[in-house]
């Protein structure tokens, strides 16, 4: 089990999946201050068991970093810290856009577009894994 994440300032997406069938489900994403998100957070490990975690890293489009760049970093730094667990970066350039037209391709709009991106960055992983 593997968990997804799409770090972002006020919410970050969650999403949960196998390596075995290489395919993300969403979670509630993860909302309120630091410390409220970091407890939500733990509540998640503590109920999945993940063996890892998955964290997406926005670049510009040329790949250059920018400073949500150096906040993901940071915020992986943190998990590492705190959790113990081996945490993988993800280049999430466009999943947010990704997300976005897959609702409007399908017509389904979901409430919780930053869970729909933790799950392209999960899958994301999952395809370089077979690589």
């Amino acid at each position: 089990m593997f968990m997804g994440l799409d770090y972002g300032v006020k919410r970050i997406g969650v999403s949960f999946g196998s390596k075995l069938l290489a395919s993300a489900q969403p979670c509630a994403s993860v909302s309120g201050t630091a410390s409220q998100q970091w407890i939500q957070i733990a509540e998640r490990i503590a109920q999945w068991e993940p063996q890892a975690l998955v964290v997406g890293v926005p670049f510009h489009p040329d790949g250059a970093e920018h400073e949500n760049t150096h906040r993901a970093r940071r915020f992986i730094r943190q998990l590492e810290g705190r959790f113990k667990l081996p945490v993988f970066e993800v280049d999430e350039r466009y999943s947010t856009t990704e997300a976005l037209s897959e609702q409007y391709t399908t017509g389904s709009v979901k409430a919780d577009i930053d869970s729909e991106s933790a799950c392209i960055i999960l899958n994301q992983f999952f395809r370089t894994l077979k690589s």
